[in-house]
């Protein structure tokens, strides 16, 4: 069981290699996490680095391809810092980017807290609370050389491979009646075109939003108001490379796009 110590240590040393833009093998065993508290415990002492209150939330592994991509059973929660979001439009730098893929997303800003409690929340009781709904394009990366083998505790530690966010304008459609399980995101990227599908996110989008609030709930963590979440990618991740171009359309959801530079 790690103490205060370690976990603290574990944090600096993600932090490091993600400010950096380095790589390393794995956490030594005595700063390595043994199950999901833990990690948690080592991934939010990363967020006190931050100069920023916290942008939001993103959630890994919502597809089968996102959870074959990082060798994954199911979800796993990562924090969005304030400095990590690049405006639509705008270039992410590929530096110290070994994972080098793009994801296309339905994000949720909140317009109420959602406080810990005891009992789960419903997928209606998350609705109510959210404010707005956003086209996205997640840019995920790992700390460890070899993400695929380092395995679920150690990958929540590292921020579920959180590392650069692109959020769009809130949507103006009423997406609240809308059936966000059959949206079929079209990404644009060198020239071709790539269909996501909302089903691919943990089946539905407002389904991956709920297990969010429940995931932090049972870790005794608000979810609050103004906080976006970003639900997971709606397309196995996209390979990109420098001077790529990657534009969504969410249809009348709207749009998002990024440069790699």
């Amino acid at each position: 069981m790690l103490d205060r110590n370690a976990i603290t240590a574990a944090s600096k040393i993600l932090h490091d290699h993600w400010r950096a833009g380095t790589k390393f093998s794995g956490l030594d065993e005595s700063l390595r996490p043994c199950d999901r508290i833990e990690a948690y415990a080592i991934q939010a002492g990363i967020e006190k680095y931050s100069s920023d209150s916290l942008f939001g939330w993103k959630i890994a592994a919502t597809s089968e391809a996102g959870q074959k991509h990082i060798n994954v059973d199911g979800p796993m929660a990562g924090r969005i810092l304030a400095e990590t979001v690049i405006h639509d439009g705008g270039t992410a730098s590929m530096a110290g980017n070994e994972m080098r893929v793009a994801e296309p997303e339905f994000a949720f800003r909140m317009r109420v807290d959602l406080p810990a409690r005891s009992t789960p929340y419903t997928t209606q009781q998350v609705l109510d609370a959210v404010d707005t709904l956003h086209p996205a394009i997640e840019i995920p990366d790992s700390r460890f050389e070899n993400f695929v083998t380092a395995g679920e505790a150690q990958l929540i530690a590292d921020n579920a491979c959180a590392h650069l966010f692109v959020l769009g304008p809130a949507a103006t459609a009423d997406w609240r009646s809308m059936d966000l399980v059959e949206e079929r995101p079209i990404i644009t990227m060198r020239g071709h075109q790539f269909v996501g599908h909302g089903k691919n996110v943990l089946g539905d989008p407002r389904i991956a939003l709920t297990w969010l609030a429940n995931e932090l709930r049972q870790l005794g963590v608000v979810l609050k108001a103004g906080r976006v979440v970003t639900t997971g990618t709606c397309h196995a991740p996209l390979p990109i490379q420098s001077g790529d171009f990657c534009a969504a359309d969410f249809g009348s959801l709207g749009n998002v796009s990024v440069r790699f530079g």
